[in-house]
Formats: C-alpha cells, sequence, structure tokens
C-alpha cells in the first residue's frame, strides 16, 4: 500500500512546478485566450486556489474580481468528497456575463456548481476557465492541459510551527 495519501498528487503522470514568472505567463496568455473570444463583464475565482489567477486575470482584462467558495470537504480518512458551494454567490454578477476561473479542472464538477450558483444568481451568459486542464472536463478557456501534478507557487510552502516548510501534501514530489 503506498504512503501517499489518497488526496495527493499521482507522481506517476509527472509534477509541473510552477513558479511566479510562468504563472504569470499562463494568466496573461489565459485572459488573452478570453479576450479574443468573448467579453466578460465580471470575474468570479472559485476560492480558494482560484482567486489567485482569477484575479490576476481580472486585473488584465480590468474588470471587477469576485469570488465564491466551493470546495470539497474531507472525511476522517482525508478521502476527497463531492463538492459542495459555502456561502452565496456573489450578486454582483445578476444581469452580467461572468467569467468563472479556477487554477484546475479535472472532472469539472467543482466548476459545474460554480457555472450553476451564477446562474441561479442571474448572471446572463457564464463561461469557464483554468489555468490548467488535467482532466476529461473541457473548460471554456485553458492556459495550458497536462496531467502532471500542478504545483503552483503560493502553495508549495505553508506555514507550519511558524516557519515556512514544504507543503506535506507535496510529500515525495518536491
Amino acid at each position: 500500500m503506498s504512503s501517499r495519501p489518497p488526496y495527493a498528487p499521482d507522481p506517476a503522470k509527472g509534477v509541473l512546478l510552477v513558479d511566479w514568472p510562468l504563472f504569470g505567463e499562463l494568466s496573461r496568455a489565459l485572459a488573452l485566450k478570453v479576450a479574443r473570444a468573448w467579453r466578460p463583464e465580471i470575474v468570479v475565482g472559485i476560492a480558494t486556489a482560484g482567486v489567485v489567477p482569477g484575479a490576476a486575470v481580472a486585473a488584465i482584462l480590468d474588470l471587477p474580481f469576485h469570488s465564491i467558495m466551493v470546495s470539497r470537504r474531507y472525511s476522517t480518512e482525508r478521502v476527497r468528497a463531492t463538492p459542495a458551494v459555502f456561502g452565496a454567490a456573489p450578486v454582483e454578477v445578476r444581469g452580467k456575463r461572468a467569467l468563472i476561473v479556477d487554477e484546475t479542472c479535472g472532472s469539472g464538477d467543482t466548476m459545474r456548481l460554480a457555472v450553476a450558483a451564477l446562474i441561479n444568481v442571474g448572471a446572463t451568459d457564464v463561461r469557464t476557465a483554468v489555468s490548467f486542464r488535467t482532466g476529461t472536463f473541457e473548460p471554456d478557456f485553458h492556459a495550458l492541459a497536462t496531467e502532471s501534478a500542478i504545483v503552483l507557487p503560493w502553495d508549495r510552502e505553508i506555514l507550519i510551527d511558524d516557519d515556512l516548510k514544504p507543503n506535506p501534501k507535496y510529500e515525495g514530489l518536491l
């Protein structure tokens, strides 16, 4: 049996270590893809990891930015559960074309929940964008498609006992 937690990335598919310059270029490429094909009026990042690329894309497109919390709760065994929306969708999307941004998208479960939440609040058109398409779900826009485990610059280290230390969820990958 593997010592890797069931929620950790699979090292057999390779590891993509994303640094800040690459993140910036991917955000720029994603914003340009969106701008060339569609004109959103507002950007909504999926908290937590989608807030960073969402805010970057919103800044590049010079659009207002909001967030929505869609997350997976973990059981005591730390096995991923079905995602759920926590809190309310931003009412600022009502009557607007909204772009939902997340950092990755595999199955699309999280993205579908976010889209439904924005439509339920009254967004007129909702499209999806991710930095990394990692699975079978096809977002409207993506910067890079890969099956590799993604290690993001803001997630590589976390605060443990008042010190920045490698994130344990990437043990064996870094």
